[in-house]
């Protein structure tokens, strides 16, 4: 019963899952495709990412092998904790805390180049001082960075063997995807393309759940060096319970590395959590770190919207992915390029449409905004009564153009009309990013 229960958690992620990691998703290939097809058009894909030394917390909790380390918030404490991990030749590992991969070759705003170093106790003060309430900006952040708060202060592993190993769900398997390779550490991506031959790809069946014989399986095809194959297929089940037991969408270890004293340790990970798990797994969700993502789009969740910041000039509020995708095409067919995706739904409420507008006007780059609604369960008047109260309570400095139709049409056109407002009304969608794209040139002229 147990094991049909965990089937049945773990079937209802997949419905709604995207492999969220470059990686994992450039290594299933066409599995990974069709995973972001299929994934359902009206629902939020947003995951939980922790960061690594709560990642490493919570492995260490079901009995993975994980370095010690401790977390720091200041240089001192930074110095203090690498007094305790210090190797006997006085090294220690520093890793600056952000949610983003690329961190070892990032670069500080402060000039500081390296989120990653090996270093000594004599010198711990001095780097974390360079790390902690910096800007540091990776391949994966954007140029705009994200802030280092924290800092793991890391034993050193005596390294003797690097691997890949990650678990992510698989569509057309209908379960977990064990994804693994014999060597690690460096870009997996590269190294799918290069050895396709290394690549070990094992579905698992969802209601029997990770065998002995399939752990077995993956030891044996990693080709270890140094590590008992019992302990290691031992630690391959511990990672799947994990896996299953806290609703992740992605595990993703590199490297899985062996230490020269035969153990096989997680040394740097990256786990996803499913949002829609969140009710159940209260004690991961309250590891959230705010700090690290978009403000727009933590507004947006606290609103229950689904809003995807992008780098355009033209704002978007829409109901229903399909239209707001649609939206977003036409603007780019007319010369321009959205700002946002923001969803609103189908039963928005007036409240709701305030918010996404205060949102919206945030944006500093966004030149014009476009409303396209086609009500169907979403009325018109709803939607043209929270436009209206919305544009007075932030002070509208850009052109608003609305495109209305469906469910209480003429009374929400009617509401527009008599607020009084500078509203450019359009007559169908291509009328309304065309509006939107000249409101914006000129406004920028």
């Amino acid at each position: 019963m147990a094991a049909r229960r965990s089937a049945i958690r773990v079937a209802s992620r997949i419905f709604s899952s995207l492999e969220s990691s470059v990686a994992p998703a450039a290594i299933l290939g066409q599995h990974a495709t069709m995973g972001a097809v299929l994934s359902p058009p009206n629902q939020p894909v947003r995951r939980l990412n922790v960061h690594e030394y709560q990642g490493a917390a919570l492995m260490g909790k079901f009995g993975v092998n994980v370095p010690k380390g401790i977390v720091a918030s200041t240089p001192e404490e930074a110095a203090a904790a690498a007094k305790q991990l210090a190797s006997p030749s006085g090294q220690v590992v520093i890793k600056s805390q952000v949610l983003a991969g690329g961190r070892g070759l990032g670069t500080f705003k402060n000039g500081f180049k390296g989120g990653v170093h090996v270093t000594t106790v004599d010198s711990i003060q001095d780097y974390a001082s360079k790390m902690l309430g910096q800007i540091l900006v990776t391949k994966q952040t954007g140029p705009e960075g994200k802030p280092v708060n924290k800092v793991l202060i890391a034993e050193m592993l005596k390294v003797a063997n690097e691997m890949y190993f990650a678990i992510l769900l698989d569509r057309v398997s209908a379960g977990p995807m064990i994804i693994a390779c014999g060597k690690g550490g460096t870009s997996i991506e590269d190294l799918a393309e290069k050895y396709p031959d290394m690549i070990i790809k094992m579905p698992i069946d969802v209601f029997r759940g990770i065998t002995d014989e399939q752990a077995r399986q993956v030891v044996e095809k990693l080709d270890l060096k140094f590590s008992d194959k019992d302990s290691a297929a031992e630690q391959i089940k511990r990672l799947y319970k994990m896996f299953v037991s806290t609703d992740c969408t992605m595990l993703e270890i590199n490297p899985l590395a062996e230490t020269a004293d035969g153990k096989m340790v997680a040394a740097d990970a990256k786990l996803n959590f499913d949002d829609n798990a969140a009710y159940r797994q209260k004690d991961i969700f309250a590891l959230r770190d705010e700090s690290q993502e978009d403000p727009r789009e933590v507004a947006a969740s606290k609103a229950d919207l689904n809003y995807i910041g992008l780098t355009g000039e033209i704002g978007c509020m829409v109901n229903g992915a399909g239209l707001a995708m649609a939206t977003m095409d036409i603007i780019q067919l007319h010369g321009s390029s959205p700002a946002n995706f923001l969803d609103v739904g189908g039963n928005a409420s007036e409240d709701q449409v305030i918010q996404a507008f205060k949102i919206l006007t945030s944006d500093d780059k966004v030149k014009a905004i476009l409303v396209n609604i086609f009500g169907g369960i979403m009325r018109c008047d709803v939607i043209a009564s929270g436009i209206v109260n919305a544009a007075k309570q932030v002070s509208l400095k850009v052109p608003l153009v609305v495109r209305l139709e469906g469910t209480n049409v003429d009374i929400g056109k009617r509401i527009l009309q008599e607020s009084g407002l500078p509203i450019i009304t359009a007559d169908d969608l291509d009328d309304g990013a065309k509006k939107a794209v000249e409101a914006a040139k000129k406004a920028t002229a």
